[in-house]
């Protein structure tokens, strides 16, 4: 134990060593000292205003400016993305400017932005009318022509001159102009021409047949430019439409069902000499729309240029400023002494560093007094930091996925980032795929600069996140299909030749029972000679089942080791007695015995079945083994491990409980009252005085937790070493898919002389290959190592109930708005 105690501390192994703090600002300094600790991002700030909204809280002022600020810049990144522009990818260097001055800068740009936003509104609406009455103007002249034609004798015409004075453009609307009309003429035939949206000319048309029942004539014609829509601003196909009717009644319904359905109207008179005169006046007026509007684009585009040359520096300036008010918020203000008083918590080295930067804030603000750093002691559980780098983080979140470590609790992550691509590896196991996951990693890893300052989707994401946890996945996915010897399910002499060769000549292929051992062994992996032969499956099948065992019962020896390691760490010599030692002692008696049946099968070549000998070492202890006997003295250490492993459950289940009940009487046995301490006795003389907090002892709470705990690890090993099976299942079901693929696809389509039928074969294997055993297949493989760590593997001795360390960072907020 002493040995144990003396080993040197791996950096994941526990987490970072964590004090509790107080500061004590002056007011003056308050601002400056916070920007500070975000810069170096080391301290965890406590809410102490936690009982207030926040609009109690003492800089709410300051933070509603902020957040109004990044209303107004979020507005301006919307203006530059819909107008096409590219902000300054680098955030470009000015002179500092403080909040007030952004502010008032800000609501210039502001204001001058939703000026030009509304005048280029009102321009475009008027243009889309002219333009709008220029295609009408042109598609209804064929139908009015047509309708003077046919309807010679008609009186009634929808407008005269008196409509369209000289200076028509200029005085009124066309819309305003759209429900004008000429003299009524209820004898007469009228006419309305207007434009409606391509999508609803169907349902247009039916719903006038219906309002006027039928005494109508429709025309229609697709318009020859698309329109922009005000609302969506998209490009809208469009359609112009010309209805003949008789009465006023009936043009009342029109114009209704025309505004209902969101269709233009438009005066079109029935002279040809006036349409082409109209015309003439809207061509005009639409050129000098399109000239004054491309000045107000360019205008406007320059705007916004100067404005995304400084956005991204007004943005992180915005954030950090919200970030500083936020975090000034979660501190109490002293109104008497002027100062705000903050307590948090920071890794014990970065102390030197946190003072250095109080320092230089208290001397950049011109301050008289300094700031106050001293450390305090804490009831609270400390929060949980583990520095981590970019090879071990994906490993540590996988852990921390599950639930985070308590404060100084061993760390899974620094065993998973071996166990767990290799578990990976037994069920995913073939070089040929290893090396194609190997290349994905290889440019993942060779393009990491250019991909960590792009943004990625979600899935790209996660793969770039994962980039060294895939590396060693395919290196161990290339070692494991070494060992099964499977290149794309495809065996090879890569070690030498093989340890069979064929009885006599009439044994022609491997499909035959033929096969001798002449030789020794192969000497790495599985005999390629194994592969096609009608004993593959069941020698593959005892393989890969008695090696998930052994790797099982490996890894939950580990997980027991490790809590063992806990309790020597944490001074729990209950836990050591009366859980580790039982624990070690049930799961060896029972899964442990099992493991070293198999490596002594494997070593002597016995035929022993190993189910019977399991089977009846529970109903038939004493019975003769017969040929089941592997060794001497066999049936004696079995009865002697049965017997440990019953003992073994009382043993975890009864001794501690009673243990802690005795301790807790001894403890409180005749102290009633507590002596009387001055409050400025010094701490450090009792060391964790501040952190005796006693709780109320419950013996029968324990004990039902003592209980769970128990029957949970006698049931759970036997589930759980059923549960490493699936690595002897994923890894068969993923080496029979291949062969299936290869056989069945491959091999089928190439013999075939057509080259067609080859190509299609291949192309239907690179797929196969591809987006099954390379995507769905990993994907898989990967969520069942992630099961059996979480559950098989971390159960053994991870509690996984503590809280992340989150200090005030700039740098976190930037990757959080990312």
């Amino acid at each position: 134990m002493e040995v144990l105690k003396n080993l040197p501390e791996m950096d994941l192994m526990r987490s970072e060593k964590m004090t509790s703090v107080q500061l004590i600002i002056p007011v003056e300094s308050a601002h400056r000292a916070v920007s500070y600790l975000g810069e170096l991002g080391l301290l965890q700030f406590r809410d102490l205003n936690d009982d207030k909204s926040p609009f109690q809280r003492t800089f709410v002022n300051q933070v509603k400016r902020c957040a109004e600020m990044s209303r107004k810049l979020r507005f301006f990144k919307d203006q530059i993305n819909k107008a096409g522009l590219l902000s300054s990818a680098l955030p470009t260097m000015q002179p500092d400017i403080d909040l007030e001055a952004l502010e008032t800068q800000l609501a210039e740009h502001e204001h001058e932005l939703i000026e030009m936003n509304a005048n280029s509104e009102k321009l475009q609406q008027t243009y889309n009318e002219f333009l709008e009455f220029k295609m009408v103007l042109q598609k209804a002249g064929v139908f009015l022509v047509s309708g003077n034609k046919s309807y010679e004798t008609t009186e009634g015409i929808e407008l005269d001159d008196n409509v369209y004075p000289s200076d028509y453009p200029e005085s009124a609307s066309l819309l305003e102009q759209a429900t004008h009309s000429g003299p009524s003429n209820p004898s007469g035939l009228r006419f309305i021409c207007g434009i409606i949206p391509k999508s609803k000319i169907l349902l247009f048309e039916r719903m006038l047949f219906r309002a006027t029942r039928g005494n109508l004539l429709f025309n229609q014609a697709p318009a020859d430019d698309l329109i922009m829509d005000a609302v969506s601003s998209e490009m809208v196909e469009k359609t112009v439409f010309v209805v003949f009717f008789s009465g006023e009644q009936a043009r009342t319904k029109i114009l209704k069902i025309c505004e209902a359905f969101g269709a233009n109207c438009y005066p079109v008179p029935e002279d040809f000499t006036k349409q082409t005169q109209i015309t003439q006046e809207v061509l005009s007026r639409l050129s000098e729309l399109e000239t004054t509007l491309d000045v107000g684009i360019r205008h406007r585009n320059a705007a916004l240029h100067t404005i995304g040359f400084h956005l991204t520096i007004w943005m992180t300036m915005v954030k950090r400023e919200k970030a500083v008010f936020d975090t000034l918020n979660m501190l109490n203000f002293d109104v008497t002494k002027k100062c705000l008083v903050g307590e948090g918590w920071c890794p014990i080295f970065a102390k030197p560093q946190i003072q250095e930067a109080l320092q230089r804030a208290t001397f950049d603000s011109n301050s008289q007094v300094g700031i106050i750093f001293h450390v305090m002691d804490a009831v609270e559980s400390p929060p949980t930091y583990f520095r981590t780098n970019a090879f071990t983080n994906a490993y540590q979140e996988i852990v921390d996925a599950y639930g985070v470590a308590k404060y100084q609790e061993a760390n899974p992550a620094v065993y998973t980032v071996i166990t767990f691509p290799f578990l990976f590896a037994v069920m995913f196991g073939d070089w040929g795929h290893g090396i194609c996951l190997l290349i994905g990693a290889l440019i993942l890893i060779a393009r990491e600069g250019k991909l960590s300052s792009q943004k990625l989707g979600s899935f790209m994401e996660m793969l770039f996140g994962g980039r060294y946890v895939l590396l060693l996945m395919s290196l161990f996915s290339i070692y494991c299909g070494l060992i099964y010897n499977e290149f794309f399910s495809v065996p090879y002499h890569i070690f030498g030749a093989s340890a069979y060769k064929c009885r006599d000549k009439s044994c022609s292929d491997a499909y035959t029972v033929g096969l001798i051992k002449y030789r020794d062994a192969y000497p790495f992996g599985v005999d390629p000679s194994w592969r096609g032969s009608r004993s593959e499956l069941p020698f593959l099948n005892s393989l890969k089942m008695k090696m998930s065992i052994l790797f099982g019962v490996a890894q939950m020896n580990l997980g027991i080791m490790i809590s063992y390691l806990n309790s020597i760490f944490f001074n729990n010599s209950l836990d050591i007695r009366y859980q580790f030692v039982p624990q070690m002692i049930f799961l060896n008696s029972l899964f442990g015995y099992l493991s070293l049946l198999i490596i002594i099968k494997w070593c002597t070549g016995s035929q022993a079945d190993l189910y019977h000998v399991m089977i009846y070492m529970f109903l038939s202890p004493f019975d003769d083994l017969g040929e089941n006997e592997l060794f001497w003295g066999q049936r004696p250490l079995q009865i002697l491990l049965l017997l440990s492993a019953l003992v073994a459950v009382p043993w975890m289940l009864f001794p501690k409980p009673f243990i802690l009940r005795k301790q807790h009487t001894e403890r409180f046995q005749g102290r009633a009252y507590g002596i009387l301490r001055s409050t400025e006795m010094d701490t450090d003389s009792e060391p964790g005085s501040a952190r005796q907090h006693v709780e109320e002892f419950n013996f029968s709470e324990v004990f039902v937790h003592q209980m769970i705990h128990s029957i949970e690890f006698v049931l759970g090993s036997v589930s759980n070493t059923a549960s490493y099976l699936r690595l002897w299942a994923l890894s068969l079901a993923h080496s029979e898919l291949s062969t299936v693929f290869y056989e069945k696809v491959l091999l089928l389509a190439w013999g075939y002389e057509n080259i067609l039928i080859r190509l299609v074969g291949l192309a239907v294997f690179a797929f196969a290959t591809a987006f099954i055993l390379l995507m769905m297949e990993t994907l898989s493989a990967f969520l069942h190592a992630l099961r059996l760590h979480w559950v098989e593997f971390q159960n053994k001795f991870y509690g996984g109930d503590g809280y992340k360390f989150k200090p005030f960072s700039f740098a976190a907020i930037a990757d959080d708005e990312d």
